[in-house]
């Protein structure tokens, strides 16, 4: 399924790890609000960082191979991926992906990811459905505090805004947009987990699948916006859950997507808004897939 190297990080250890992996930035020319974004090194530097950033989902495909170590191809079907972003990571830096394996006898596991030296990119979970585990993202959910002060860049947005539904898909050759300025083409040529289950017909799904990461694309580049934010403001991932029903998803395969903003909340230096989108078969139900994506507004923006 992968040919990524798995394994503990020391004898008899539950924890398994993949190798040092340099994610490649393809968002350096995103653009939104008729600005760059974070993952702009000009933008990115006016606002402390050392240059334009990762994306959070990016780093997700390094912990495809540690859930197929853990649960085979029910990985691939059912998986989840939950996640909050501790540091930035940038342009062709390292960072290692790690999971205990001591619960996954319990559908769940504990994951994070480092860098060389230590710094911690993100925590978070990896569990397999259908009835998923309380996942990290569900226990952050549940612990938010109430705003204690009127939200500025968000003030048009209120907890329960849903989006009727609207139909999306991705091809291979789409170039998709000034959110995603690159191609799934392009996403495979460098993304860090290289599999058979990516490239065509030769698995046991007899076609292509979208990686992990691509699902989230899948939920934002043509997604039009529930409601206004400041358009000067610069937004970043914050935490993320990418999580399979009924999967997998396939690329150039017709989807609908609804979304609704489930929580509204704030720090001293951000404002965010915490969206649930809903992937289905046209028609469909009962979700295939859902993304939960806390976007991060940083206040020193605007």
């Amino acid at each position: 399924m992968f040919a990524t190297p798995v394994g503990p990080v020391e004898p008899g250890s539950s924890v398994i790890a993949g190798p040092l992996r340099s994610p490649r930035n393809l968002l350096g020319a995103q653009t939104y609000g008729d600005h760059a974004s974070i993952h702009d090194d000009d933008t990115a530097r006016k606002l402390g960082f050392r240059g334009g950033t990762i994306e959070g989902p990016t780093h997700f495909s390094q912990f495809a191979p540690l859930g197929a170590a853990l649960w085979g191809e029910d990985w691939i079907r059912r998986g989840c991926v939950s996640a909050h972003f501790r540091n930035p990571s940038y342009d062709g830096e390292e960072v290692r992906a790690f999971a205990d394996s001591s619960t996954a006898g319990d559908r769940w596991a504990r994951i994070w990811m480092t860098k060389p030296d230590g710094t911690e990119i993100l925590t978070g979970s990896m569990s397999i459905g259908p009835d998923h585990p309380v996942t990290a993202l569900d226990e952050r959910l549940a612990g938010l505090r109430p705003l204690t002060e009127p939200l500025r860049i968000l003030s048009e947005a209120q907890v329960g805004m849903r989006s009727a539904r609207q139909s999306v898909d991705i091809s291979s050759t789409l170039q998709m947009g000034d959110l995603y300025p690159f191609t799934l083409q392009q996403k495979l040529q460098v993304i860090t987990e290289p599999s058979p289950i990516y490239a065509g017909a030769e698995n046991s799904f007899g076609r292509a699948t979208l990686p992990m990461e691509m699902i989230s694309v899948l939920t934002q580049y043509d997604a039009p916006p529930l409601f206004q934010a400041d358009p000067r403001a610069i937004g970043l991932f914050a935490d993320q859950e990418i999580r399979l029903l009924q999967g997998p998803l396939f690329p150039d395969e017709p989807y609908e997507l609804d979304r609704e903003i489930v929580a509204l909340s704030g720090s001293r230096r951000t404002e965010s808004v915490w969206i649930r989108s809903r992937i289905y078969a046209p028609d469909g139900e009962m979700p295939l897939a859902s993304v939960l994506l806390n976007s991060a507004y940083l206040k020193d923006s605007i």
